[in-house]
């Protein structure tokens, strides 16, 4: 096997795995087709909508068609010559309890109809069952995939080994390192589609998430049944590179049309706002009015459409580095979404270690969600252990400017203006801006990606403004600066007093000289300026203070 990540944003990344059939680019939605129901034909998804691969459940085929499929080979039997990956009959087994043939029937069936890409035949844990039926169903999937590694004939299929445990994350835990440790091509998280079902994203995140941090991370991992376009973005960004769906089909026959914010009846829509081949060309009322078949068929073809449309945008977002604020979008869609995006902060380490350092473009803030993404987490991790490069003895702390880096800009230029004036030694004054989302900027990191590539919404939430508080006293007192006096210059508003008392509080609490300059009129007006060089002036010149300090 052979697996290129060509470009990645938080765990998302697009990359590039060969089979033996040819190439596919990832992340990719593998549409679910049952010949025996198939509205549209693996021909037409092939043709029409440029579809790369697909997947069919290999217990059905064995089933229903048997020695046609052997004969004729898969590819030909479905009609679609790109990369078809088969299922092993496990979603039948947690419907019903039982398949009438044995793990290692279904393997030798899947060698001989030239499967691209297969899956050894697991036992699903579902969705809220109790600990002990959980541990058999990781444990007889273990002993199933070892049994399997051990009867491959061939070496040309991908095969797949998945992980258990349901909502038991440390069995997760445990099967995603076991399966890890076996020579399987891919992994891929089975038994979320119950989960999927009930909207409980939350639940999802946290089997995936563990998933990953025990799985090879180069590995490409395949998320069995996320059906639905408006999540494929989460499924993406924790790490899934692969996932199949038959929810286009099922949904038409339905009536339900699939958008990337959720899924609408059609009896209660008026207009499609879409502009795919069938929303073009028919109204609502047109595909109410129709037979059940034919509509069935037109809804199929723009669920088609909607869920390769998502995917076309989550890879423009990686390659924009784009993928949070993408996130961010879709969680407004629901308030489940929303949830699992809070949820996402609980596995910050891992997204921060997986992600680019940069970037080539800037990132937006909105509000306190974004907290949680990876260059917030990254820069606060890196202050920690940085040192300012001067013998400084006063430590400035002013509120952010109006333009970036905030060495240039015009509020730092007056304060560097009026140190000049009155003659101060800049050499031992270590400036740092105050700002969201990353907190305390020392001026000489202001130009490091991507404290001065970002923009923010104002005014900043309360969580927000609280964070940008704790992270100011959190460098009074354990920052590296050295500084034993501080000079605070701060806004006479709420958030501004709260600030001068916890920033007196932490230098109270260090032994520190604290000084303060408030500004009652405009922020950055000229007396505001001289009001806080008289501080600065003061903490430089008085002897007082200095023995104090010393």
């Amino acid at each position: 096997m052979a697996f290129e990540v060509i470009d990645k944003d938080l765990l998302g990344r697009i990359g590039r795995l060969k089979t033996k059939s040819g190439t596919i680019e990832t992340p990719l939605l593998l549409p679910v087709v049952n010949p025996l129901v198939q509205p549209v034909s693996p021909r037409e998804m092939e043709r029409d909508y440029a579809c790369q691969a697909i997947i069919a459940n290999a217990y059905l085929l064995k089933k229903n068609f048997g020695e046609a499929v052997k004969t004729r080979g898969l590819h030909d039997f479905l009609e679609f010559h790109r990369v078809v990956m088969t299922d092993s009959g496990a979603y039948q087994i947690l419907v019903h309890g039982d398949v009438a043939v044995t793990p290692l029937e279904i393997v030798q069936f899947q060698e001989e109809i030239g499967s691209d890409i297969a899956v050894m035949l697991d036992v699903p844990t579902g969705w809220n069952v109790g600990r002990e039926r959980a541990q058999y169903t990781v444990d007889e999937t273990l002993r199933r995939a070892r049994s399997t590694l051990q009867a491959l004939t061939r070496r040309d299929v991908l095969w797949v080994g998945p992980i258990q445990g349901g909502n038991h994350l440390d069995l997760v835990a445990f099967s995603a390192a076991e399966i890890g440790a076996l020579p399987f091509q891919m992994c891929g998280l089975g038994s979320p589609t119950q989960v999927l079902e009930r909207y409980l994203f939350t639940v999802l995140v946290d089997m995936v998430m563990t998933a990953k941090k025990h799985t090879a991370l180069d590995r490409p991992f395949h998320l069995f049944g996320a059906g639905h376009p408006f999540m494929f973005s989460f499924a993406v960004a924790m790490g899934c590179d692969t996932f199949d769906s038959a929810a286009y089909a099922l949904y038409a026959r339905q009536d339900k049309y699939l958008t990337d914010s959720g899924t609408v009846r059609l009896r209660k829509m008026e207009y499609f706002p879409c502009s795919c081949a069938v929303c073009a060309k028919h109204t609502p009322k047109d595909l109410r009015e129709m037979p059940s078949e034919e509509r069935a068929g037109l809804l199929t073809r723009h669920n088609l459409f909607a869920c390769f449309t998502e995917i076309r945008r989550i890879k423009q977002a990686i390659r924009e580095g784009r993928l949070w604020e993408l996130l961010d979008v879709r969680s407004r869609s629901h308030p489940a979404l929303l949830t699992a995006l809070k949820g996402l902060r609980g596995h910050r380490d891992l997204l921060e270690a997986s992600s680019p350092t940069s970037k080539n473009r800037g990132i937006f803030f909105f509000d306190a969600i974004d907290l949680a993404r990876p260059p917030v987490l990254r820069y606060q991790s890196k202050l920690k252990k940085w040192h300012p490069p001067g013998e400084y003895t006063v430590l400035v702390l002013v509120p952010q400017t109006t333009s970036k880096p905030f060495h240039r800009s015009r509020e730092f230029r007056r304060i560097m203006k009026a140190t000049k004036a009155e003659a101060v030694d800049v050499s031992r004054i270590h400036f740092c801006v105050y700002a969201t989302p990353f907190g305390v900027v020392p001026i000489e990191l202001d130009e490091v990606y991507p404290l001065s590539q970002c923009e923010t919404s104002v005014p900043a939430d309360v969580e927000t403004e609280e964070y940008v508080i704790t992270q100011v006293t959190n460098y009074i007192r354990e920052g590296n600066h050295g500084c034993k006096v501080v000079v605070l210059y701060s806004d006479d508003d709420a958030v501004g007093k709260r600030l001068l008392k916890e920033a007196e509080a932490a230098c109270i609490e260090g032994e520190l000289t604290f000084l303060s300059s408030k500004s009652e009129d405009t922020t950055w007006s000229k007396d505001a300026v001289n009001n806080l060089m008289s501080q600065i002036t003061l903490a430089l010149t008085n002897r007082d203070i200095n023995d104090r300090a010393i």
